[in-house]
């Protein structure tokens, strides 16, 4: 049986983004015991997955989701992070923020009922 989902971020900057995940969005971690020191995997917030259809080349996209977009974004901008403009896509309000490769994920404020047991 399926238990969890495994995520994987490809990075330009794997230490720093790993930094980022552990020191500003406060995410525990173990260490992996491989070849490289330092390899952490991350526990990330309760997951739920969304199937939307497309015309164009099919593509996974990783939003994580806040209950205040206003407040988590004034948050995370105190903490130096840079974050995109929020608009508002009808299932939410979507902004990104920017890890320190430059890599972006997607932040929403979801308006549906979420599937989370919080």
């Amino acid at each position: 049986m399926i238990h969890g989902m495994h995520v994987l971020l490809y990075s330009t900057d794997a230490a720093a983004d790993r930094a980022f995940l552990r020191d500003v969005l406060g995410w525990p971690s173990v260490e992996d015991g491989g070849p490289e020191p330092g390899w952490l995997i991350f526990k990330a917030p309760p997951t739920e997955v969304g199937v939307h259809p497309t015309n164009e080349q099919p593509m996974t996209e990783a939003h994580l989701m806040c209950d205040d977009i206003t407040a988590t974004v004034a948050s995370l901008a105190a903490r130096g992070v840079p974050v995109g403009v929020v608009t508002d896509q009808g299932y939410g309000l979507v902004t990104t923020i920017t890890l320190p490769s430059g890599m972006e994920l997607g932040l929403y404020e979801p308006r549906h009922e979420i599937a989370l047991n919080l």
